[in-house]
């Protein structure tokens, strides 16, 4: 049984916790405010520029110089999975579940006899996947240095799948990374980069009539400059997704760590009061007995 000394110090200890998750809760709320916007900002032109290339691409998807970067390398052997977590924890299963959902696909892709390569964005991603898919690591990106990640730091990562493209290093190239939809939800998603696929809206309207446009200048030189800008587009869209999503998973658990350290704290006071009442009647007990035999 513990004594009155360790139930005070546990106390303290708990209420010392419950102060730093309280803290970290109001933190994450701010921090999500910022986040929340941006993702919901990004979203109308990340999804109207896939439209956009989609539409214009499917007048040259037949060319034999078509960009790769919108038909691919024309195989289907080599997957690149690029894998978006967070580079902090403390969110509860936010980056756990992104993990198991990218699990789930390589082993899929590798049940078809498919080779898959992996690129992870964010510190998370790149422990959760090592463990068990060490050897098909290309890379590893963490932003856990800077406070707010730019468009420039997805430019970054879409250079780099780029070169890997123009050196015939995989076939098709998939996105996986958490969407936002509110504090609670966060939905593990992915999206197919490369090759580029038609909006789900256009490719169930195919039979029906179309509308005919003319760009100016050519479509192969609109492609040329907008392909890899949507590329980083996706991929930024991806990481303010993700950060938006951890900030209200990580509120969350700290709303859920702070209400359960208070449960905690009212049964070691429980336990306190009725440990210290035992000892006092304890001693009332040998008091009066001792008066007793004298």
């Amino acid at each position: 049984m513990a004594s009155l000394k360790d139930l005070r110090m546990r106390i303290n200890s708990v209420k010392s916790t419950r102060k730093i998750t309280q803290a970290m809760k109001m933190v994450a709320a701010a921090k999500l405010r910022r986040a929340q916007s941006r993702a919901e900002a990004a979203r109308p032109y990340a999804e109207r520029m896939e439209r956009m290339l989609g539409s214009l691409g499917a007048a040259v998807a037949g060319q034999p110089d078509a960009p790769k970067l919108l038909v691919g390398t024309g195989g289907d052997a080599v997957h690149l999975l690029v894998v978006v977590s967070g580079d902090r924890g403390l969110a509860g299963a936010f980056n756990t579940n992104v993990g198991r959902f990218a699990r789930a696909r390589i082993r899929e892709l590798e049940s078809h006899g498919k080779t898959v390569k992996v690129l992870a964005v964010g510190r998370k991603a790149a422990v959760y996947l090592r463990r068990e898919f060490g050897s098909r690591f290309v890379g590893d990106i963490s932003f856990a240095g800077k406070k707010v990640v730019g468009f420039e730091d997805a430019a970054e990562v879409a250079a780099k799948i780029t070169e890997m493209l123009e050196a015939d290093e995989f076939d098709v190239c998939t996105l996986i990374y958490n969407r936002f939809k509110n504090v609670i939800t966060q939905t593990p998603s992915e999206q197919q980069l490369i090759p580029g696929a038609l909006p789900e809206q256009e490719a169930a309207d195919a039979t029906a009539p179309q509308a005919l446009y003319e760009y100016e200048p050519a479509e192969d030189e609109i492609l040329a400059a907008l392909l890899p800008q949507n590329l980083a587009v996706q991929i930024y869209r991806a990481i303010l997704e993700t950060s938006a999503g951890f900030y209200g998973s990580q509120m969350t658990a700290m709303d859920n760590a702070t209400r359960n350290a208070g449960d905690m704290i009212n049964r070691l006071t429980i336990n306190y009061n009725r440990t210290r009442q035992a000892n006092i009647t304890k001693e009332l007990i040998e008091i009066i007995s001792g008066a007793e035999a004298v």
